[in-house]
């Protein structure tokens, strides 16, 4: 079973005394304390990133590590990535993850641990990447962005969290800058099974998750059904 978790935004960076959305994804790992490894590469492997990743993971059933690719644990990434349970990747600069991810072939790696069973998940740059193409702020202003494409469609983040967010997206949709797709609040995370979207899941009573389609030369905006984790 192939498994992706897009968060629009949220988990131990932007709520880290509310780690639902966290225990989610680990919650769909069947393995007990679920190897976790944290990829901070769109942040530029900031330090402080880590740190937080560590204090919040360490409270939860898990055991967690890092991969910096400016400090790199072993020369054998394959190796260390296809021994965990979980993937989880962290915000920033889209662009400068997607770049290093293909000069170190991470994206190659990433893929065949996602096929092999491994979780992948993210929020903001971490859940773009999974998709063929998303709206990211990497060079600045809002524009679209070519991605590794695991899953078919576009994605946009911070949907609620960011006021020019939901306008570009729409726009760009409509203008056929990018194809339809999935859009998420901050503290709103889709889940995917085998390609296919599979639910919705919020650490916030209003967080909301929607498909984004282009429908007769007109944006059709459709809310998903969504668990509120309380």
């Amino acid at each position: 079973m192939k498994q992706i978790i897009e968060m629009g935004g949220g988990g131990f960076s932007m709520e880290p005394d509310h780690l639902v959305l966290d225990q989610f994804i680990i919650n769909q790992s069947k393995q007990p304390s679920p190897r976790i490894c944290f990829l901070p590469t769109a942040s530029g492997d900031a330090e402080n990133y880590v740190q937080r990743f560590y204090h919040a993971f360490q409270k939860l059933d898990c055991d967690p590590s890092h991969l910096s690719l400016f400090k790199p644990p072993t020369t054998d990434l394959a190796s260390f990535i296809m021994e965990k349970d979980v993937i989880y990747v962290g915000g920033g600069n889209t662009r400068n993850l997607l770049v290093l991810w293909k000069e170190w072939g991470l994206d190659h790696i990433l893929k065949k641990a996602w096929e092999n069973g491994s979780i992948l998940a993210g929020l903001s740059a971490g859940a773009i990447c999974w998709f063929e193409e998303g709206v990211t702020d990497s060079a600045g202003p809002l524009t679209g962005l070519k991605s590794l494409g695991f899953l078919q469609g576009s994605f946009c983040p911070h949907y609620d969290g960011e006021k020019d967010r939901r306008p570009t997206y729409h726009h760009m949709i409509s203008e056929k800058a990018l194809s339809s797709g999935y859009a998420a609040d901050d503290g709103a995370a889709l889940h995917f099974i085998d390609d296919q979207f599979f639910q919705a899941v919020s650490s916030r009573s209003d967080a909301n998750a929607y498909q984004v389609v282009l429908h007769e030369n007109e944006i059709s905006e459709i809310a998903l059904p969504i668990t509120y984790l309380s």
